[in-house]
């Protein structure tokens, strides 16, 4: 077994971050729609997290924003002419569409893609499959620049295999690593991967929800699974409970988070629990009771809670054996019933020994939590080797990162804003600078 520790990579907040109200089926993106962001304020909540964490002793990356407004977007669609003159058509034509390619919902890189580690893939190399997300059309135009940032962050092939999106049709929505968690007893061992989806969808005959769609679906997890080359006796797959889904769980990392040998989730997470802790203990084999199922009762904390703390959308840490922390975003200590409850977790016997917590109001007001805005990504020694290193936190960058900030980004944004070709070119400025000090060379496609 080859010695490997679990990266975290954060998704950079990009200048354009704003409330479009874009997310149909996401509460809090549709209840702070009218509101006016701070992508100032975003970037460096983000890079605060990233940064404590890298001081705690884990390995944390950073994952460039994508540019926007996504001006080729446009040109698709039938806009013409000079940038600007682009702009200024599709203000006038289709200001929602303009909302929807200025988005910086990229920033969520738990949506990003899917991964699996070299201990569980067939070639022993670390999988990456950007997810196509096409449930909503302002994260439908993501991957491909999703993929060339990850093929400039994870470049070397010996180690890293880059797969192309599933294809852009709902029968295969992939919403990427929000529905999909890995559990290990060491990082570097084979693993169960965990697949988590909405509905089946060439079982019209199956549950789904009623009120707000079902994004991910299962014939998605199972392609993946296939490229990336993983043990059919170490893939578990689990729906989604329909209700949940309707009450604003659109993820399930809004509703159960897991890492090593814990599964932190609550009781209306999945349509069968029952089926769900049989098939994943099964997987996990005679070593069984070393499995902890922390499982919250809805008499304890009420789905409303869940989603309005945002509980489960936390970061689960493993510091050593039986020793793991628990990253959460503010709110949870704003609502007296989920913090009484973490006091509680933290002094029982459960393997989560302390909570950290986060203000990180600026992506939770569209509703992205600490781990919306991280990807996992599972490394050996050698790999982390072969990690592009301009994409590592350290003191330096960090430095660098907040002046890059400071010098490029705005206080205020509004969806009015969006149509200023100023910033546009501002955004471009950024861009371009960034790819310098990340070292990604010409990810995007005004650079080409």
């Amino acid at each position: 077994m080859n010695k490997a520790t679990e990266a975290n990579f954060d998704g950079l907040v990009g200048p354009t971050h704003n409330y479009s109200g874009l997310s149909f089926g996401n509460v809090a993106s549709l209840n702070n729609s009218t509101r006016a962001s701070n992508p100032k304020a975003a970037a460096k909540q983000g890079l605060t997290k990233m940064k404590a964490l890298a001081d705690m002793g884990f390995v944390q990356g950073v994952l460039a924003p994508h540019e926007r407004p996504h001006i080729p977007t446009l040109r698709k669609l039938g806009f013409a002419g000079s940038d600007t003159k682009v702009l200024e058509q599709v203000t006038k034509q289709a200001p929602k569409l303009l909302a929807a390619v200025s988005s910086a919902s990229c920033m969520w890189t738990a949506n990003a893609a899917t991964v699996s580690p070299s201990g569980d893939t067939s070639d022993g190399r670390v999988h990456f499959t950007p997810a196509n997300l096409i449930n909503k059309f302002h994260r439908s135009i993501e991957h491909e620049t999703t993929g060339a940032i990850l093929q400039a962050t994870f470049k070397d092939e010996i180690h890293f295999s880059h797969h192309n999106a599933l294809p852009n049709v709902d029968h295969f929505g992939d919403e990427g690593a929000a529905n999909h968690t890995r559990f290990c007893d060491q990082y570097g061992e084979q693993g169960i991967e965990f697949f988590v989806y909405g509905m089946e969808a060439f079982n019209q005959d199956s549950p789904r929800p009623t009120k707000f769609p079902a994004r991910h679906t299962l014939e998605a997890s199972q392609a993946v699974a296939r490229a990336h080359g993983l043990s059919d006796k170490q893939v578990v797959y689990a729906q989604q409970n329909p209700a949940v889904i309707d009450a604003g769980v659109f993820h399930n990392d809004v509703i159960a988070v897991g890492n090593r040998n814990t599964h932190f989730y609550h009781q209306e997470a999945f349509l069968d629990t029952a089926k769900m802790k049989q098939d994943l203990l099964k997987a996990w084999g005679d070593r069984a009771s070393q499995f902890h199922l922390i499982e919250v009762p809805s008499n304890r904390i009420s789905i409303e809670d869940c989603v309005q703390s945002y509980l489960f959308n936390s970061q689960l840490l493993s510091r050593g054996d039986n020793d793991m922390v628990l990253v959460v975003p503010g709110e949870c200590e704003n609502n007296s019933t989920v913090w009484n409850y973490l006091n509680e977790l933290v002094e029982g016997q459960s393997p989560i020994n302390e909570i950290k917590m986060f203000d990180l109001k600026q992506s939770m007001s569209n509703g992205g939590g600490p781990a919306c805005l991280r990807l996992r990504v599972v490394l050996t020694d050698a790999e982390c080797k072969a990690v592009n290193p301009s994409t590592l936190m350290s003191n330096t960058l960090f430095e660098r990162l907040n002046q890059w900030v400071d010098k490029h980004y705005r206080d205020e944004l509004r969806e009015a804003d969006l149509a200023d070709p100023q910033l546009l070119l501002e955004s471009h400025t950024a861009l371009d600078e960034l790819t310098q000090i990340l070292n990604l060379g010409s990810v995007y496609e005004f650079q080409r």
